[in-house]
């Protein structure tokens, strides 16, 4: 097939990637100048499924794996602006209440391990160099907090997830270069997660995508779709470009993708919130992390790429566009120093810190909108929240399965947007 793959973001490349390798002919539209200019260009750089199921579990702090402080789920709310926001967020509050909440916890969790499993397949294939580093640990302040988590285990072990629960010594053994002044009630160590430089590994397979005879048009912003009985129509914002004629078209836009559809009678309810992070060079190697940790308190993690260290977390709901929120900054940054405190660069020449705000889109149950909308030969990559980066190479590979209607090596039932009523 023709297929228009919308969105050059980590989703976008790793989808054209993989229906290049289908032997579709594909050309990707990107309203950005290159590549990984947005919700991937300095993301958290977390790969770990029990972590990312976790966090499905979003309305309940109680039953958070990694409890939090803060709003449920991690998400705090700053200002929010109309009728919209506030039904939206009651509704993302039921949802995780639902009876169904254990199934779709599940289910994300099978998701985000069969996106490893590829991710992990395409890098060693493709003979690919980022920066990345393996292991995980998730830190507990207090014993309130290990007791809660204890709490979720079992459920995920039966899941298959592989854990080790760590007093506060073993713990510093795996990270020496812990904060020894601050509370250490004890972790959880994930072997499998990882921490790895989304952007660099967009940007690689991009060109291998390019290799595979994917065309790329970038600064083109998709302004409307139009279904006809044959296929879809694109057209462009700006220029006197005529309408391009597609097969299909798969959104992997966030919220740009979702606002396309509204034209089309289909009303996602999808809300963008705020992820934020702070990227600096190591400062000294024996002060740095030598993986990555994740504060359960706060929610915010803290990982090695490299010579750099990133601290991400900060995600909101309301506040201002486009403006980085400075409470949300503050806080990643008095977490660095509460861990690491010797770990990062934070003065010298301007430019030397990078801080960061991306919008990611969710939809009320937490899990990402993938296959084909109500709408017919227009395909859905998106809502991935937090995960986009952790759950990209699966969701690619499984979108592109069923597009030939080849039978996904996992379930999308779940993640079908079916699922979803305006």
């Amino acid at each position: 097939m023709k297929v228009a793959v919308i969105g050059a973001g980590v989703i976008g490349i790793t989808t054209a990637y993989e229906l290049a390798l289908d032997g579709h002919e594909v050309t990707v539209f990107e309203r950005r100048s290159t590549a990984a200019e947005e919700a991937s260009f300095a993301n958290g750089s977390l790969i770990a499924p029990a972590w990312l199921a976790s966090l499905a579990n979003v309305g309940r702090t109680s039953n958070l794996f990694w409890p939090t402080t803060a709003n449920p789920g991690g998400l705090r709310l700053t200002g929010l602006s109309g009728h919209a926001q506030w039904a939206w967020f009651w509704r993302w509050q039921r949802a995780a209440r639902a009876p169904l909440q254990t199934e779709r916890q599940a289910a994300l969790f099978r998701l985000a391990a069969f996106s490893l499993e590829r991710l992990t397949a395409i890098s060693t294939e493709e003979r690919l160099e980022y920066d990345r580093s393996q292991g995980l640990l998730v830190l507990w302040r207090s014993e309130r907090e290990a007791a809660l988590a204890r709490s979720a285990l079992p459920g995920l072990r039966e899941q298959g997830a592989v854990m080790r629960e760590l007093d506060a010594t073993q713990a510093r053994l795996i990270e020496p270069s812990l904060n020894p002044d601050t509370t250490l009630a004890g972790a959880l160590e994930l072997p499998t997660g990882m921490a790895a430089n989304c952007r660099q590994f967009t940007l690689q397979l991009k060109s291998l995508a390019q290799l595979r005879g994917c065309h790329f048009q970038f600064g083109c912003e998709v302004a409307r779709l139009d279904t006809t009985g044959h296929g879809v129509t694109l057209t462009l914002s700006a220029g006197n470009t005529a309408p391009q004629p597609f097969d299909a078209a798969v959104l992997c836009a966030g919220s740009a993708g979702a606002a396309l559809l509204r034209p089309l009678g289909w009303q996602a309810p999808t809300q963008t919130v705020y992820g934020h992070s702070v990227s600096a060079a190591v400062r000294e190697p024996l002060d740095a992390p030598l993986s990555a940790v994740i504060d359960a308190r706060h929610q915010i993690s803290i990982s090695r790429l490299g010579q750099r260290v990133r601290v991400a977390g900060g995600t909101t709901l309301g506040g201002r566009p486009g403006r980085l929120s400075a409470s949300e900054m503050r806080r990643l940054y008095r977490v660095l120093m509460d861990w690491f405190p010797g770990a990062a660069r934070l003065g010298g020449p301007q430019g030397s810190v990078q801080e960061w705000r991306g919008a990611q889109v969710l939809v009320p149950d937490a899990l990402p909108l993938l296959g084909e909308s109500s709408v017919p030969r227009i395909w859905l990559n998106l809502a991935h929240g937090s995960g986009g980066w952790a759950l990209a190479c699966g969701c690619a590979r499984a979108l592109a399965d069923q597009m030939l209607g080849r039978t996904s090596d996992i379930d999308l039932d779940p993640f079908s947007p079916a699922r979803i009523k305006a």
